[in-house]
């Protein structure tokens, strides 16, 4: 039987194998995650949690996007875990804005997917925003239009337009989320982009996209053309 000061060195030892993996750019997505949980939960072997954890959300980024309160629904994640990887989340959503604040979206499209994966993605509910672009395609403001229910979330068009007026914005993108994984735009949803599309277009104002974030999956208006 191991003997607890022996259990602790193997664990450091381990943990110290983990570091130097990630100094060498050698770790895989759930030691990435392991790594994460060894600072937030540091006298515990996190193994076994690491792996379950990554089984069950299938990338670190649907882990870090969950809500507080359902990470702490998984046994071994008490609040302190949970906050540590919603503040770790948080960064990763200023790091994108930051970006977007200051080059045009089309410079690094992957980069406003993963500022609009970080707002809605996990979300129990859905929620509709609208990101105000100015002129030259940079990010003027991001505003959470509405939330909702599981499978609807109000629109209104007017509103829209108004607030686009009011930040003198010349474009915007459209994203909402699907909390069900792998569902794809509804006729409702095709039907209100385009009733999005015709009101801005009175005004000169473009849509330059509608992103529908549903599990890990991301679809665009754009590239589906629908944006009619």
């Amino acid at each position: 039987m191991i003997k607890t000061d022996e259990l602790q060195s193997l664990q450091h030892g381990h943990r110290a194998r983990l570091r130097q993996k990630f100094l060498d750019g050698k770790l895989a997505e759930y030691e990435i995650l392991e790594l994460l949980l060894t600072y937030a939960i540091p006298r515990r072997d996190v193994r076994v949690l690491a792996r379950q954890l990554y089984k069950k959300y299938g990338n670190v980024q649907q882990l870090l996007a969950a809500p507080i309160e359902a990470l702490m629904e998984n046994e071994g994640v008490k609040e302190n875990t949970a906050i540590f990887f919603k503040v770790i989340h948080k960064l990763l959503e200023l790091e994108y804005k930051c970006v977007l604040d200051n080059e045009p979206i089309f410079h690094d499209y992957d980069r406003l997917v993963r500022y609009c994966q970080s707002l809605v993605a996990g979300k129990p509910i859905e929620e509709f925003h609208v990101l105000y672009l100015d002129y030259q395609y940079k990010l003027i403001k991001d505003v959470l239009h509405s939330s909702g229910t599981t499978d609807w979330a109000a629109v209104y068009v007017r509103e829209i337009a108004k607030k686009a007026l009011d930040l003198n914005a010349r474009s915007v993108v459209l994203l909402h989320n699907h909390p069900t994984p792998g569902i794809s735009f509804s006729s409702q949803d095709v039907d209100i982009t385009s009733e999005i599309v015709r009101t801005l277009a009175q005004l000169e104002i473009t849509v330059y996209d509608h992103l529908l974030i549903s599990g890990d999956v991301v679809y665009s208006a754009r590239n589906m053309n629908l944006l009619k």
